[in-house]
């Protein structure tokens, strides 16, 4: 199998998850093997939720929507095109230990692995696994060629060259222990932040409301920490926030609120509170459900040291032009194929292997 057939194959699965659409799903005529497929991924859509609370549709049809986007072929032959990838005719085994806080969290890591020439070897969450066994079937069906080049596991990972695990911080520890004896990268917790002057306008704080609740802030790429100026007020952005009320309706997201808010009340913190979202001041980067930590500046100059310091805890940032990891307003749950996880390019990793 060419590296052209793969794009071929993936940019296939991109044209049938862009049918999957919140409150307009429909199939499309061009499409392959919708007859076998739409039906049965329609239903996982509507129905992840009850294996996993999180997976609202409204959030799975969102994960699908940003990878029909990525998948579309110029997309795959723009981000392939900087590397040099030979065909291999003895492939390694590349295990992944997904993670399931998001749909569809670790499809990245697995086209990372094909596209490269590699087969994998999957330890699926069972928060969720069926989303994305259907798409490996669907793959296969595409072409048959990967049947010698997917494979799951529910057991422990056995026969495999590499690995690339994703955790907890305490989790991570394990892992670098587990697999110090095999190429690995291991993914650890990150946290996504905003940068804030006092300048924004109400259409960029209303942006960044889905920067911090789009998944319900459980991405590694969801801010969950801002940077003020001292006396900044409050007062524009819980206007903007304002937009976000009806999360209050999700019953876990409340069950979270309510929880979170009487312990920081026991504890006698100060807090900023409108009803759905709680605002506490603190200098750690990972808060709670339904809380967002921020932490006053001093100078704005003052910024970057702290970041580079800080470089191994932070996804992305959001409003912060002097940063790589710069990003726009909105912009944080929709990255690039070339925005690697904790900034490791998994491609290079595994063409090295």
């Amino acid at each position: 199998m060419t590296l052209n057939d793969r794009i071929i194959a993936f940019s296939e699965l991109g044209n049938f998850l862009s049918q999957f659409i919140e409150g307009a799903t429909s199939q499309k005529a061009n499409v392959l093997y919708n007859k076998e497929f739409f039906d049965l991924f329609l239903s996982l859509c509507e129905g992840a939720q009850h294996k996993n609370g999180w997976f609202l549709p409204e959030q799975v049809y969102f994960a699908t929507q940003q990878w029909a986007k990525a998948l579309e072929k110029s997309n795959l032959t723009n981000w392939l095109s900087v590397y040099d990838i030979p065909t291999i005719n003895d492939p390694k085994t590349i295990g992944i230990i997904m993670a399931g806080n998001i749909p569809l969290v670790g499809f990245h890591d697995l086209l990372c692995i094909l596209m490269s020439g590699q087969k994998v070897l999957i330890k699926p969450s069972s928060n969720d696994s069926k989303l994305i066994t259907t798409i490996c079937d669907y793959l296969t069906k595409v072409n048959s060629e990967f049947k010698n080049y997917i494979h799951f596991t529910e057991g422990k990972l056995e026969n495999y060259d590499a690995i690339i695990a994703t955790g907890s911080n305490n989790t991570a520890r394990y892992f670098e222990y587990y697999f110090k004896n095999k190429p690995h990268i291991i993914r650890k917790n990150r946290n996504s932040l905003a940068v804030l002057t006092g300048n924004e306008t109400k259409n960029q704080l209303i942006a960044l409301g889905e920067d911090i609740f789009r998944y319900y802030g459980l991405g590694c790429r969801s801010v969950s920490k801002l940077f003020i100026p001292k006396d900044y007020n409050f007062d524009l952005f819980f206007n903007a926030m304002f937009t976000y009320q009806d999360l209050i309706k999700h019953e876990k997201y409340t069950n979270n609120y309510d929880y979170n808010k009487a312990v920081y009340l026991m504890s006698q913190f100060k807090l900023l509170d409108n009803g759905f979202l709680i605002l506490k001041e603190d200098k750690s980067y990972s808060s709670p459900i339904s809380s967002l930590f921020y932490e006053h500046y001093e100078h704005y100059d003052d910024l970057k040291n702290k970041f580079i310091t800080d470089d191994e805890h932070i996804q992305c940032i959001v409003n912060y032009p002097e940063s790589i990891k710069n990003v726009e307003f909105g912009n944080t749950q929709t990255p690039h194929l070339s925005d690697y996880a904790d900034g490791i390019d998994t491609i290079d990793f595994l063409l090295k292997i």
